[in-house]
């Protein structure tokens, strides 16, 4: 009987020779995958600004005639670091420069407002701009389609009393103005 069994043992094997090997494979090794997923929202930071944040124009007349300087300038700002994760627009906005402490009505002859001109540079292939003066400022936001870092350079210039070119300004020893740069990422 024994010799039965051992020759219906070694038949088997000879028979399906893959069977023990199989089993013996499916064991050894055997592959799962797992899955990763994460998420990167659209979000913008609008850098790191250098220098001391103020564009500094100085004494903006002309102290012999009392007028708005025709040399007006200063040197631009810049926005380090910038980036936007996605399709993204660039907006700028400003407020004209200001007498913060003459308040009222200027007399004939004089103003107590200078418009300007103010840029955003280097995030799209046009520059966001905005015009103080302007009853429409259709340049002031600019679109870039790609995600992107880089700096901004921000300038501001062409600068005009309001009114008038003969006009005067009026004394105060504070025009205050604001330039504003904003970032916003779009789906």
């Amino acid at each position: 009987m024994r010799r039965q069994a051992a020759i219906i043992a070694a038949t088997l094997a000879l028979a399906v020779p893959g069977l023990a090997q199989a089993e013996t494979a499916r064991g050894a090794t055997d592959t799962k995958t797992v899955g990763i997923v994460g998420t990167v929202p659209a979000m913008c930071f609008g850098g790191t600004l250098t220098g001391d944040g103020t564009f500094d124009l100085g004494v903006l007349v002309d102290l012999t005639t009392g007028q708005l300087r025709t040399d007006l300038s200063a040197p631009a700002k810049l926005l380090v670091g910038s980036y936007c994760t996605s399709r993204s627009t660039i907006t700028v906005t400003a407020t004209p420069l200001e007498a913060q402490n003459y308040v009222a009505s200027p007399p004939a002859g004089f103003s107590r407002v200078v418009h300007y001109q103010a840029t955003a540079s280097g995030w799209t292939a046009t520059p966001a701009s905005y015009n103080t003066g302007a009853a429409s400022n259709a340049a002031a936001t600019q679109t870039r389609n790609t995600a992107f870092t880089g700096d901004i350079t921000v300038a501001i210039s062409n600068f005009s009393t309001s009114g008038g070119a003969t006009l005067r300004l009026v004394g105060d020893n504070s025009y205050r103005g604001v330039v504003t740069v904003t970032l916003a990422a779009v789906n």
